[in-house]
């Protein structure tokens, strides 16, 4: 059969497809219309469910009647992806086109799948809609062997009128889906690149005459105290409609009959925030079809370069979200959906950006509903120009941009965002794509967007990099957004004050394995300035595949690379907050207590201020905070603060004293934690949002331990050991290498293996750019060398003092320094050390001492930042305290192994007879190597060490966001010079 070759021709966008509109269902009756749930709509068949499918490698292997049962042998569920059912391949590219650079030509063994299933003529009159809710890429499509037409833009709904296709009883659908188009070189997303029918399908049963389209906006007055409700109506000449706006408890509060046109004055509304979504419902009848709009009231608009809404500036504290799941891929339901906003809420996110493309349409009433400020963009990334020669060129970035013959493609994509999600209250920026250049044709769709709805503010990151000659102050802009700048360059931004315009961050701390570790930094630099409107986390999700489960029943995941793809980009789709089952990384824990709804400052002893950080609620409306003294490990007095104290309005800040204990003594610490005071839509009351901490306690180890008995030491030494011996113990240190090859105590072996010198850490992702500088300095087969140990008895000790260097293989020495060890008669060990990098020489990932104790050792218990992983620039969701764990839960399994599980800020450590003690100190303790984690791609391929793996660090260098962010911020590296002490103690 001969098909149409509109994939490959740009001037044919959309062949019999209807125009783009606002979306919503009709239903029948007004009691459907008001339940809110559209599949419950008499006028909509759904065609979800399982189709006959057929595979084919390109057009030329399709049989030449399409429409003979050979032609789909196989089944396939709709909504899916191909992909996921074990058709064609996966493949992960970030910027790299999966096709060559040939617009608007694919390569002519373009995959395709061909669905086909039957489904009966719904009842009743009227006209009939075929909708395609998501399509990759592109689809043709037949109606009882009558051509309907073709459409692309995978994530724009594709609708057809087949009224005149359909027959009474059975009809037949047959639908070819390609997996490639000229749409593909405008849909080069950072994601799993798939394919099919991944949204939903049905039939709507319009009347002949009907609402074709509906625009509703919600001005307000200057001082936010009235506002209207005014809707525009098309199509609806000669029927007219019938209004009811209801407000959020469904009581009527106005009605009438309209024409074209309503306009509705509301006294006093609530208005709609993230905080307190609350919406009104406008409720339609035109003629047999009843249509409900959710109607939320809210002002967006900037003053003197802030951004304001309902009068306050206000804080994104968003996520970048992509449509995914490991099983479904992006054909996600409500249920998936719900899940991410509950976790969101959870974790006090209130926006999101839907990169990079519009996500289901559901979606955007879920925002609505549960309160989400939304980022709404455009189905456009055109990334891979930048890389048509090979390697990255910045200066090809413009190239679509720029090209008039992608201009009506661009704009075409814009539009149907803004036309889909146009009476959204959630939705208050428009952007226009992600990474596509700047040229005419963005500007183009700026100014159509800008024109066609004022009411928003417009967003479009590369405008941030206007081509030569071209500012970016025009009127049609409104945000000055960046990717992952440096906190440095964002203050710049506001010293200068070149550009006027609000500052955000479409993407930052990208989110990739261990990390981020850069968010409070940003946080702070938010605040610090007021044009700063926040920012947005790349990103929400790993992006990954469930393949199986291993013998043990462990998850194999699989990203880039992984499916025999070419090319693809490894694992920089696992970049997310949380795993891909959702549970939550690390990280997310992290980036909740950073936007935290309140932080409390200590004023003076007994005295702290309180800051609201919520835009709209007072802080007793929000949250209640139990506050406890926390003294040597342990919480020795608890209270609830007062609801009366709490009385602190959005953005304010208040003093408040504390009913401290009158015998309180020493140093202690105040804990605070907020719980959600009320129950909402997703977040049930008593929900832990926040803890904050003032004043710092010590940690004093009880004193249960058995004293190890004093006796004198016998000291025998060789020209490479010295054996220290005392009543119930025997030591054996190496000149060679400044540590203890064997630490015996009452018979017992403490080290399965020698000490060692440590300097290399097993590379986060964010150590991406740094490690092969760390390798080309062979840092990872560091190891010490002493050069002279000096042995004497002094003070009942033995001292051994030795000069030491960190060296590798063709490199000089890394590390220099000394290292004393003082061995008492009692058995314990003092460690001291004075050590400095070499000038010249790259940052150290870390500095410190690995012991390979027995693997029965499992249980641990420490004082210092947990019980969460921490780093110096990632422990805001940790705290100072007493914690006992145990190896395995100690580790944080994330999906490309990497270092992990580190505790930083320690003083005490307890594992086994081996207890460490001093003033500050990390470590971190393992079932795993180091070289274990360095080597393997996946968790699921780890196999333990046999031994329990302690690293104990006098100093540990931080995390950063530097998988796609800036460089590590110098003051959280490992510094040139270290001097440390510790003592270990064995019993």
């Amino acid at each position: 059969m001969n098909i149409p070759a509109y994939h490959e021709d740009m001037s044919s966008l959309h062949v019999g497809a209807l125009a783009p509109h606002a979306y919503f269902i009709p239903h029948s009756s007004r009691e459907g219309a008001l339940s809110g749930r559209r599949g419950q709509s008499d006028r909509m068949t759904s065609l979800n469910g399982t189709w006959h499918f057929g595979f084919y490698e390109g057009l030329r292997a399709l049989p030449e009647d399409i429409f003979c049962d050979a032609a789909v042998p196989d089944t396939l569920p709709v909504p899916s992806v191909w992909q996921n059912h074990g058709y064609d391949i996966q493949q992960y590219t970030n910027v790299r086109y999966p096709i060559p650079y040939d617009p608007p030509h694919v390569p002519a063994a373009n995959p395709c799948g061909l669905y086909r299933r039957s489904f009966a003529r719904p009842e009743g009159e009227g006209r009939f809609i075929l909708c395609f809710e998501g399509a990759d890429s592109c689809l043709h499509v037949w109606v009882n062997g009558q051509y309907a037409g073709f459409s692309q833009v995978s994530h724009s709904p594709s609708e057809f009128d087949v009224t005149d296709l359909l027959r009474s009883g059975q009809n037949e659908l047959t639908v070819l889906v390609m997996k490639w188009c000229f749409g593909t070189y405008l849909e080069d997303q950072d994601k799993l690149r798939t394919s099919g029918l991944f949204r939903d399908v049905y039939l709507l049963r319009r009347d002949a005459a009907c609402l074709n389209d509906l625009r509703v906006r919600t001005p307000l007055n200057e001082d936010l105290t009235s506002a209207r409700v005014e809707a525009e109506l098309k199509g609806i000449d000669g029927i007219g409609a019938e209004y009811w706006l209801l407000d959020g408890e469904g009581k009527e509060l106005a009605r009438g009959t309209a024409r074209d046109r309503i306009s509705i004055p509301v006294d006093r509304p609530r208005l709609w925030n993230a905080e307190d979504p609350y919406l009104y419902t406008l409720l339609l009848r035109c003629g047999g079809e009843w249509i409900t709009q959710q109607v939320g009231f809210r002002e967006i608009h900037i003053n003197n370069g802030v951004v304001f809404l309902n009068g306050r500036p206000i804080k994104f504290k968003g996520v970048n979200r992509h449509d995914s799941d490991p099983v479904l891929g992006p054909a996600v339901g409500e249920e998936q959906m719900i899940r991410d906003l509950r976790l969101m809420k959870e974790h006090n996110i209130n926006a999101i950006r839907t990169s990079h493309y519009p996500n289901a349409p559901e979606f955007l009433n879920l925002c609505d509903r549960y309160g989400f400020y939304v980022i709404a963009e455009a189905d456009l990334e055109c990334h891979g120009v930048v890389t048509r020669f090979g390697s990255y060129d910045e200066k090809e970035y413009n190239l679509i941009a720029d090209d008039s013959a992608f201009g009506p493609a661009i704009l075409d994509r814009v539009q149907r965002s803004v036309k889909r999600d146009i009476n959204h209250a959630c939705v208050v920026i428009w952007s226009m794509g992600n990474e596509s250049g700047m040229g005419v044709n963005l500007d183009e769709a700026l100014k159509w967007a800008k024109g066609f709805d004022p009411t928003r503010l417009t967003h479009y990151e590369r405008a941030s990099f206007p081509p030569e000659g071209r500012g970016i102050n025009g009127p049609d802009l409104d945000l000055y957004s960046r990717m992952y700048p440096s906190i440095k360059e964002i203050d710049e931004y506001f010293e200068k004050g070149e550009i006027r315009k609000p500052y955000v961050l479409c993407e930052y701390s990208h989110a990739m394995g261990n990390g981020p570790g850069d968010l409070e930094d940003y946080f702070r630099c938010f605040h610090r300035h007021e044009g700063h409107c926040g920012g947005f986390i790349w990103e929400w999700c790993d992006h990954a595949v469930r393949r199986g489960t291993d013998a043990s029943g462990r998850i194999i995941y699989g990203y880039g690379g992984d499916f025999g793809e070419y090319p693809h980009d490894g694992n920089f789709c696992m970049d997310g907050l949380v795993y891909p089952d959702r549970r939550p990384h690390t990280g997310l824990k992290e980036y909740k207590n950073v936007i935290r709804p309140a932080r409390v400052e200590e004023v003076r002893p007994g005295t702290v201020r309180i800051w609201n950080t919520l835009d709209f609620t007072s802080l007793k409306d929000a949250v209640e905070i139990s506050c406890e003294i926390r003294q040597n490990g342990q919480a020795v007095h608890a209270w609830k603060l007062d609801e009366d104290l709490l009385d602190i309005a959005p953005h304010e800040r208040r003093e408040i004293s504390l009913p401290l204990p009158k015998d309180l003594c020493g140093e202690y610490a105040l804990h605070f934690a907020m719980y959600s005071r009320n129950d909402s839509a997703l977040v049930p009351a008593g929900t832990l949002l926040g803890e904050d901490e003032t004043g710092r306690q010590t940690y004093a180890p009880p004193a249960d331990r058995p004293a190890a008995p004093a006796s004198a030491l016998r000291i025998q030494q060789d020209d490479w050991t010295v054996t220290v011996t005392g009543k119930g113990f025997r030591y054996i240190y190496n000149k060679e290498t400044a540590c203890f090859d064997s630490l015996v105590r009452e018979g017992r072996e403490l080290l399965m293996q020698p000490m060692q010198m440590n300097i290399w850490r097993a590379p986060t992702d964010n150590d991406q750019y740094v490690r092969p500088v760390w390798e080309a300095n062979a840092y990872r087969h560091a190891a010490s060398r002493g050069y002279e140990t000096l042995t004497e008895q002094k003070d009942g000790c033995c001292m051994l003092r030795t000069k030491f260097a960190v060296t590798a293989p063709f490199v000089p020495p890394i590390v220099k320094g000394t290292v004393q060890w003082a061995v008492s008669a009692g058995g314990s060990i003092r460690l001291s050390m004075q050590a400095r990098r070499r000038e010249n020489a790259p940052v150290l990932p870390r500095l410190g001492w690995r012991m390979f104790l027995p693997a029965d050792i499992r249980a641990f218990s420490y004082f210092g930042f947990g019980p969460l992983e921490s780093y110096m620039d990632k422990h805001r969701s940790s705290f100072r305290y007493l914690y006992r764990s145990d190896v395995d839960a100690n580790h944080e399994d994330y999906i490309k192994p990497q270092e992990n599980g580190s505790h930083y800020d320690c003083c005490f450590l307890q594992a086994g007879p081996l207890q460490v003690t001093g003033d500050s100190f990390s470590f971190s303790i393992s079932p795993y190597t180091q070289e274990e984690l360095t080597d393997k791609r996946h968790n699921y391929e780890l196999h333990p060490s046999g031994f329990t793996v302690l690293c104990l660090d006098a100093a540990m260098g931080g995390i950063g966001s530097n998988s796609c962010g800036p460089a590590l911020d110098p003051k959280y590296a490992v510094p040139g010079h270290i001097d440390f002490s510790a003592e270990l103690t064995i019993a």
